[in-house]
């Protein structure tokens, strides 16, 4: 039925009623009879909107919920919003205040030819000249664009040099949030020219300087000038600064000079024209306090008398003599030329069942009591291990370090030889992954002369290793830290009052200034003036302790791209942050449960190792690039990246080898053992010496037998014939101290 008035037509649509109902309704009416919801009408009518006012005097009554205390995500997220915007509104006031006050640093455009072909100039040429409004014939370090209200450098990268681009990628803000803008940036524009996988990363500094001039003084040293902008922080002239790829200087003084490109130029002339900016007016002067300048130290200067032993006093010979009489009835005698220290290390080794002995004294490896039975202990020392007194001479040094360096010394090789040497290198790496710390004792010299530097471990993460024995000699010139944590808060703590201190010290950040660097050699001050023409000489400040040496660990892995084998304790390039050096260091495999690392001959792809190095103190966190030199090419290569660990040169980096035997007669839980050693006296020197096999048995030594070095060995269990009976061995490993630190000083 169709109504042609305006009051709408509704339709209702009426459930219909059960034709059954369930065997528990017995009668229609009853309780589970079926009940309609009632009809909601659209508009209510006023009686009911009545009912829901709330008089004038009830509102005020009513209390009203606090809007700022809020809980849970909602207020989480309004707070975020609102730091956001204060943020914003902080950003667009500090802009607004450097265009009509002092500006910022110029900023840096540097242009990277993603091929050989590609020729940056005309861009280049085309940015200068839309800045500085076609004066592009300048020599000034920036141009400034008053259409624009911009300031920058442009660089142009020259393509192939590797170095060259990392120096001038070394220049993104100090704040983190424009640094993560900016590699997003690069991301996106650049991962379609790169391969899937490839990754970028940051490399930090706190100064861009560039003009690099010399004053020669006759003595073999020069006065280093470096004119530019300083960015990130303020510097004070009692600080040290590092010069990239030269090393770590003191300043003379500070000149601030008058900025070239000023934003704020006059209407009726362009500034490129002024004759004022062709002259380098000196506002102020800062020079170095003496009583406050930092100290340039890079090495420890060592005391030759430090440790000499001086008379004791008769108090202290007494009580010498009563400790020994106490200790003289549980020491036990051990071989010739083995220390309290080393002695030690020989521990109880009950859990090893079936130890039995012929003569009824003990002769395994539990040595609390009874003598070692050597021959010619009883003749006055006369026997074979006279000559061990002469081996102990070895401990000074490492035949297998000493073949490792003669292939460091590539000058004089041939072509063939080089290849040669890259051939073993490749053959030795393949081994090691194959048969890792395996190594055969030689024929021709004892094992005990041979590995006198080796001891045994019962157990590599809990047996204790004392980090200040046998230190070698480049410990005595090193820096260490009683609590580096604090010193870390103690350095950070005192560069922030410097910083905020006098304007008499400190030259502010975005300053226009001269550097006057004291004491650089005359041909390192002209690498630099010849490598300034192509690319921007850095100089960062340092902090407190920055320019010492010390010992620091790096966590490392092998980057992708590069298939060499990287050798332990050959030269690297260490990018860290701003620096750069040349160190040797040692691989360590990266465990968390123990104390102490393992070495690693190799840098092995896919994993991470801890790389510990000699350098310049840092302090973390700071991102790695390690570069390595290739003798086809000028330009080093990408390597592998990481970041610094830690610094400490207490920690405990250990080499381990493996001896391997081959049963020869198997009985029961006894077993005749050859080749591990070619001669008895080593079977005896290593005698306290745990042994182990590759498919779980566990033993000692008991004695040798006949003369080519086989031994009887006592083990848990059943030997099975086609097992290996390993002896393991340790040694502690310190990196080597590099021939030169830092690449223009080669």
């Amino acid at each position: 039925m169709l109504s042609s008035s305006k009051t709408p037509i509704r339709v209702y649509k009426q459930t219909p009623q059960r034709l059954c109902s369930s065997p528990q309704t017995t009668m229609a009416g009853a309780s589970r009879s079926q009940v309609n919801k009632s009809h909601k009408t659209r508009f209510a009518s006023k009686s009911s909107r009545n009912i829901h006012k709330t008089s004038v005097k009830d509102k005020s009554k009513i209390s009203k919920p606090d809007r700022n205390v809020m809980k849970g995500a909602k207020a989480a997220r309004l707070q975020r919003n609102k730091m956001m915007r204060e943020q914003k509104r902080a950003t667009l006031l500090k802009e607004k205040r450097a265009s009509s006050g002092t500006a910022s640093a110029p900023r840096v455009i540097v242009l990277f030819g993603l091929s050989a072909s590609t020729s940056v100039s005309s861009l280049a040429g085309d940015l200068l000249a839309l800045l500085s409004n076609g004066n592009t014939g300048t020599q000034f370090p920036a141009v400034a664009s008053s259409e624009y209200r911009l300031r920058a450098t442009v660089l142009e990268a020259p393509h192939g040099d590797f170095m060259a681009c990392m120096e001038m990628a070394k220049d993104l803000p100090s704040d983190l949030k424009r640094k993560n803008e900016l590699k997003k940036t690069c991301i996106s524009s650049l991962s379609s020219e790169f391969p899937e996988d490839c990754k970028f990363y940051p490399a930090d500094s706190k100064d861009d300087l560039h003009k690099v001039d010399m004053v020669d003084d006759g003595s073999g040293k020069c006065t280093l000038l470096i004119t530019g902008y300083l960015r990130a922080r303020n510097l004070s002239v009692n600080q040290l600064v590092h010069v990239s790829g030269a090393g770590d200087f003191q300043l003379g003084k500070i000149e601030l000079l008058k900025d070239p490109c000023s934003l704020s130029v006059k209407k009726e002339g362009d500034f490129m024209d002024s004759d004022e900016v062709n002259d380098s007016q000196v506002i102020k002067t800062l020079l170095p306090d003496l009583m406050k300048q930092e100290p340039l130290l890079v090495e420890n200067i060592p005391d030759p008398l430090e440790g000499e032993q001086t008379w004791p006093t008769e108090a202290e010979m007494a009580e010498a003599d009563r400790l020994h009489k106490e200790k003289k009835q549980k020491k036990r005698t051990l071989p010739r030329g083995t220390s309290e220290y080393q002695a030690a290390w020989i521990v109880d080794d009950s859990d090893v069942s079936g130890s039995d002995s012929d003569d009824g004294s003990d002769n395994g490896m539990v040595v609390d009591e009874g003598e070692y039975d050597y021959p010619g202990q009883g003749d006055g020392g006369k026997s074979d291990f006279e000559d061990d007194q002469a081996s102990l001479k070895l401990r000074d040094s490492d035949d297998e370090t000493e073949a490792d360096d003669t292939m460091m010394d590539n000058e004089n090789l041939t072509k063939e030889q080089i290849e040669e040497d890259i051939r073993k290198i490749k053959e030795a790496h393949a081994e090691d992954e194959e048969f890792p710390d395996e190594v055969d004792a030689p024929v021709d010299v004892p094992a005990r002369k041979r590995f006198a530097k080796y001891r045994g471990l019962k157990s590599f993460r809990t047996s204790s290793w004392d980090p200040k024995e046998s230190l070698p000699p480049e410990y005595a010139r090193i820096f260490a830290f009683d609590n580096f944590t604090r010193t870390h808060k103690h350095v950070l703590s005192k560069a922030l009052d410097m910083e905020q201190g006098s304007l008499d010290e400190c030259v502010p950040a975005n300053s226009y200034m001269t550097l006057h660097i004291r004491e650089v050699p005359i041909d390192i001050a002209s690498k630099l003036c010849i490598l300034a023409k192509t690319m921007p000489v850095i100089a960062c400040g340092l902090l407190q302790h920055e320019s010492k040496i010390s010992v620091l660990h790096f966590r490392i892995k092998k980057h992708e791209t590069y298939s060499e084998p990287i050798k332990a304790k050959e030269e690297l390039i260490f990018h860290v942050g701003f620096r750069q050096f040349i160190t040797r260091p040692t691989f360590a495999s990266d465990n968390f449960n123990s104390d102490k690392h393992k070495m690693e001959r190799f840098l092995h792809a896919g994993r991470f190792s801890i790389a510990s190095v000699y350098a310049p103190i840092s302090f973390p966190p700071l991102p790695l690039i390690v570069m390595k030199s290739r003798c086809d090419s000028l330009a080093p290569a990408l390597a592998a990246v990481g970041s610094l660990k830690c610094i400490d040169p207490d920690k405990i980096i250990l080499k381990k080898i493996i001896l391997t035997g081959y049963p020869q007669r198997v009985s029961k839980s006894k077993a005749a053992v050859r080749y591990m050693f070619h001669n008895p006296e080593d079977v005896r020197w290593f005698k306290p010496v745990e042994v182990w096999t590759k498919l779980g048995r566990r033993g000692r030594i008991k004695e040798p037998v006949g003369t080519h070095g086989a031994m009887k060995c006592i083990l848990n269990g059943v030997l099975q014939q086609n097992d290996t009976v390993c002896m393991s061995l340790f040694k502690r490993a310190y990196p080597k101290w590099p021939q030169h630190w830092f690449p223009l000083s080669t």
